[in-house]
């Protein structure tokens, strides 16, 4: 695990301040990887409220305060997420063709361990759940007074450190911690995508969507194809696009490449993909 750079100061809210936690997420897209992909994750934990996203979406944010612009970023590395405090009511967002959230439910039974060690000056023990069709560990402290963590999870006696799924397909570690003055308004970044506000569908109507959007995940790009200029170009995978002829074996192709990375953190909400 990474050095920890944290701030824990207590209480932890004074007026309308978000305490934000920095988490290092190593994933396997495909599940037969060999490496880790990484990316940094933000947990807001705000008075109210709990946030969850990429340490990029803050990064564009700030950028597009300095420079008075409007630049927007999604990445699908992980949903990104928002729920009320003290509660396991999640609810997540989806880029596809359009924007979408669900809302969900999301209880969870730990196992507390007697289990503990030490990483830095923190003591951490041990606990066990399962949770979305996998077996995971974690590592809290229960002298941080939350009972919060990365992603959904959370209802612990203390913070989430660290916590990784036993087939070595994802973790997440706790590098950095501090204090914002005000709470972090993500209105920009999070809640609504281009101007966008999402739309509320159920769990069944996501699924149906996705499955459309593997049936032609090159449509969008197609029709900006067709109805662009001749000086623009266009590429897909690395493959400059010239002609529409093309798209037929740049769509199969980018379906292996979905079905080749289906390694969702809930496996069992994993998609079932058309097979060839």
């Amino acid at each position: 695990m990474k050095k920890l750079f944290l701030l824990l100061i207590f209480p932890l809210f004074f007026s309308a301040q978000t305490h934000r936690f920095i988490y290092e997420y190593q994933f396997k897209s495909d599940s037969l990887a060999k490496e880790f992909s990484k990316d940094n994750m933000i947990l807001d934990v705000n008075p109210d409220e709990v946030k969850f996203y990429p340490h990029i979406y803050a990064e564009k944010d700030s950028i597009n305060k300095v420079q008075k612009t409007r630049s927007y970023i999604w990445e699908e590395v992980l949903p990104a997420l928002t729920r009320k405090r003290n509660t396991n009511e999640n609810t997540s967002f989806v880029l596809l063709n359009d924007f979408f959230k669900i809302e969900t439910k999301d209880e969870m039974t730990w196992k507390l361990s007697s289990e503990t060690k030490n990483v830095g000056n923190y003591k951490l023990q041990k606990a066990t759940t399962n949770f979305g069709g996998r077996n995971w560990t974690a590592w809290f402290n229960s002298e941080v007074n939350l009972n919060e963590g990365p992603y959904k999870f959370r209802g612990l006696p203390g913070l989430v450190f660290e916590i990784s799924d036993d087939k070595n397909n994802f973790k997440f570690s706790l590098i950095k911690s501090y204090q914002l003055k005000e709470t972090y308004d993500t209105r920009d970044i999070l809640e609504t995508f281009a101007g966008d506000k999402p739309i509320l569908v159920s769990e069944k109507m996501l699924l149906k969507k996705q499955l459309e959007l593997f049936n032609d995940p090159l449509q969008d790009f197609k029709e900006d194809f067709k109805s662009g200029s001749g000086d623009t170009k266009y590429y897909v995978m690395g493959t400059q696009v010239k002609s529409i002829e093309q798209f037929k074996d740049l769509t199969l192709q980018t379906q292996e490449r979905m079905r080749k990375e289906n390694n969702p953190i809930e496996l069992d909400r994993a998609i079932k993909y058309p097979t060839k």
